[in-house]
């Protein structure tokens, strides 16, 4: 008897622990299935390690921690330019570019916190306007290197995570919505 409670237990448990699992999969699917700048395992992967993530049981629960995952990431893309801008071999074109990501960079933080802070008050249009404001600084960065030619941005890679990461906040307050 005591072997079955203990049994039941810990089945309970991982019937739990599944099914909270289960909200970050299902919802980064979904995210991705809608957005082509998804990509489910970058989704899951960008998250799954946050114990609020952990612990969400529904959409809802996981906004604010995709926003906050963007404002560190923003962060540390501008740990990223403080480095590239110390080399003192780069070219002028690139370190203006660099200059101008850093100065989008190291506004975005405060702007997706206002984002959080409306969608928790249930202002969506609020908190969809700032953060899609937030996606536009990858892009803004980004393009900017393919103004002149033959210039390849050193922080694709950063922008592309940055970017995905706002478009997986957007798909996230839309389905929260619903």
């Amino acid at each position: 008897m005591k072997n079955s409670l203990v049994s039941a237990i810990v089945l309970f448990c991982l019937l739990i622990v599944s099914v909270r699992s289960d909200v970050l999969s299902d919802s980064c699917q979904e995210a991705a299935k809608g957005d082509p700048n998804i990509k489910f395992d970058f989704c899951v992967s960008a998250l799954k390690d946050n114990p609020k993530a952990k612990s969400a049981t529904r959409v809802a629960d996981l906004v604010g921690v995709v926003i906050e995952t963007a404002i560190s990431n923003s962060k540390s893309i501008g740990s990223v330019i403080s480095k590239l801008l110390s080399d003192k071999s780069l070219e002028q074109y690139v370190r203006r570019c660099l200059e101008d990501c850093s100065e989008l960079y190291s506004d975005v933080g405060p702007s997706l916190s206002r984002g959080e802070r409306a969608f928790k008050g249930k202002d969506y249009g609020t908190a969809n306007s700032v953060i899609s404001a937030a996606m536009d600084v990858a892009s803004t960065c980004e393009d900017q290197f393919k103004e002149k030619k033959g210039v390849v941005s050193p922080l694709t890679k950063e922008n592309n995570s940055f970017l995905q990461l706002n478009a997986i906040s957007l798909a996230f307050i839309n389905m929260a919505q619903k």
